[in-house]
């Protein structure tokens, strides 16, 4: 029979074969948000599709938990949109056609959500995956951002400024490296700046209580987070009256502190400036996928 292979008693048609794309896909992997925050993704989406615009460019999200949220309120509201897992992502790829891959983490530490991204492409069968680097997974990159955000500072006359990191609460993890020397270098480097995680070390109290003591009356928090969304709008500055935990705001403004957060705006709308809303950060995870296509293009 024509198109027909025997092997003993097991008969199979030949298997019809995607046409194979010469370029590599890039693949965009954040955590997610469910907030107006959100813009922020648009926002790197724009500057990585205008410095690559003839490449396939995808995004993959890693927290279970935001992508279900999304995708139900996408559903309810009938709007043509998924939030995809890095998995879902990659598959499709291999479908369409796609042998060679580049993901880049969104990511700012590199911790938990870093390792299972690298995990994850490490195991994916069949295609050729190149994984960047996150914001600070170099002492260089490190100082950069510091420099960046350097110009949020409030003078020390005026107050002391608090980097809002989110911190992880698994003595274990490799990151925990990052946020201590990012804490010993802010502290040598400005006289007053402090670092303060959400959940982790440095611990958010010690660092409301050095805040109280401050002599100048202002307090600025600065978001040390890619996307200043849940916790920067809820537990930084959130206004819970009398329910529930006191925002950092809160705590600060009871003892007769100012305080304001960093924000921007984008499209005429005002929003919490996280790291990726700067420019810089735009231009580092471009410089990212311009280092893995090369990668790929030599190896």
């Amino acid at each position: 029979m024509v198109g027909w292979v025997q092997a003993g008693a097991i008969a199979y048609l030949p298997l019809k074969h995607p046409k194979l794309h010469a370029k590599p896909a890039i693949v965009l992997c954040a955590f997610g948000t469910s907030t107006k925050a959100r813009v922020t993704f648009d926002y790197i989406d724009r500057e990585v599709r205008k410095a690559f615009p003839d490449y396939e460019i995808r995004w993959a999200f890693t927290s279970n938990i935001i992508r279900e949220k999304m995708n139900r309120i996408y559903a309810r509201k009938g709007i043509s949109k998924h939030l995809a897992s890095l998995h879902e992502v990659l598959a499709t790829l291999y479908a369409q056609g796609y042998r060679k891959v580049v993901v880049q983490p969104l990511h700012v530490f590199p911790g938990l959500e870093y390792e299972t991204v690298v995990q994850i492409c490490k195991k994916f069968p069949d295609l050729r995956i190149v994984v960047g680097e996150p914001l600070l997974f170099r002492w260089e990159y490190v100082k950069e951002v510091l420099k960046m955000v350097s110009r949020e500072f409030l003078p020390p006359g005026e107050g002391i400024n608090i980097l809002v990191a989110h911190g992880t609460d698994v003595t274990s993890q490799g990151a925990n490296i990052t946020y201590l020397g990012l804490d010993w270098l802010v502290r040598h480097s400005y006289p007053n700046v402090l670092l303060g995680t959400v959940e982790g070390v440095p611990a958010g109290e010690a660092v409301l209580e050095e805040a109280r003591k401050y002599p100048a009356r202002r307090v600025r928090f600065i978001p040390f987070m890619l996307v200043a969304g849940d916790h920067v709008m809820h537990d930084i500055m959130g206004k819970n009256s009398g329910e529930g935990e006191k925002s950092w705001r809160e705590i600060l403004e009871e003892a007769g502190k100012e305080v304001d957060c960093v924000t921007t705006t984008v499209e005429g709308k005002t929003y919490y400036r996280g790291l990726g809303l700067y420019p810089e950060t735009g231009q580092f995870f471009v410089r990212q996928i311009r280092r893995s296509l090369e990668i790929l293009q030599r190896y």
